[in-house]
């Protein structure tokens, strides 16, 4: 069912395309809530001052924030967005975006620095992608070794499993068979993502969305079941 409709959306955008409305209707669509109930965001400085109250007028079943970057870099709307979500009462958690030219452990100091433990707040998240990252590419167990040196002290801090949030061909050059025993957040611009066995609990299908309270553009995220299941998630 739910490939039908997304094969469904796709040739529609190709339709739209072919009559020069594919662009505008990527624009304005979101996902079915019917097929996908729980939506969400994700958030960092680049979506400028958020009108939380306005955003709570069709809240998000979640929302997730860019806390850090690499070994140093702080987001500079972390601390109000993270205060202002839980003032509304949307559920919210904080990610890290790794970069390849710092030691993990030295990033996962700046993310444990930033952000601060909350029983209330989703589980940390860890943004794996080439995409705005510098131009290290190092082999896989130098990766891996690094990776871990990030999760280890993250998830010791914390007493939670992080989730991993990344792309399809980082996920095949890096993780795959290696990185496996965790929730994934995947990327796949309209098109479900299919290149994990094991399947994704977060979908980013979107990157250019529209919400009451955000002035520009923002990612727009499906959860991969219902209420309950997201209750189980949140508390894991």
């Amino acid at each position: 069912m739910r490939r039908a409709i997304i094969s469904l959306i796709v040739l529609l955008v190709i339709a739209g395309a072919a009559g020069g409305g594919g662009y505008a209707f990527y624009m304005t669509f979101r996902l079915s809530h019917a097929v996908f109930p729980l939506h969400g965001l994700d958030v960092s400085h680049h979506q400028g001052e958020i009108d939380w109250d306005a955003v709570a007028t069709d809240p998000p079943t979640f929302v997730f924030m860019k806390a850090t970057e690499g070994g140093d870099f702080r987001d500079t709307r972390f601390q109000e967005n993270w205060r202002e979500a839980a003032r509304v009462g949307i559920p919210r958690g904080a990610y890290h975006f790794f970069t390849l030219c710092r030691p993990g452990a030295d990033q996962a100091q700046n993310f444990i620095d930033a952000v601060p433990i909350d029983p209330t707040a989703l589980p940390p998240v860890v943004d794996l992608e080439f995409g705005g990252n510098c131009a290290a590419r190092p082999d896989q167990a130098a990766f891996l070794a690094e990776l871990r040196a990030f999760l280890e002290p993250v998830e010791r801090h914390y007493g939670r499993q992080a989730m991993i949030y990344t792309t399809a061909d980082f996920y095949r050059r890096y993780l795959e068979g290696q990185i496996e025993d965790r929730a994934y957040w995947a990327m796949g611009l309209v098109l479900q993502p299919r290149f994990r066995d094991a399947g994704w609990t977060f979908w980013q299908y979107h990157h250019h969305g529209r919400w009451p309270g955000i002035a520009g553009p923002v990612d727009l995220n499906v959860f991969f079941a219902g209420p309950e299941a997201f209750a189980r998630f949140a508390e894991s």
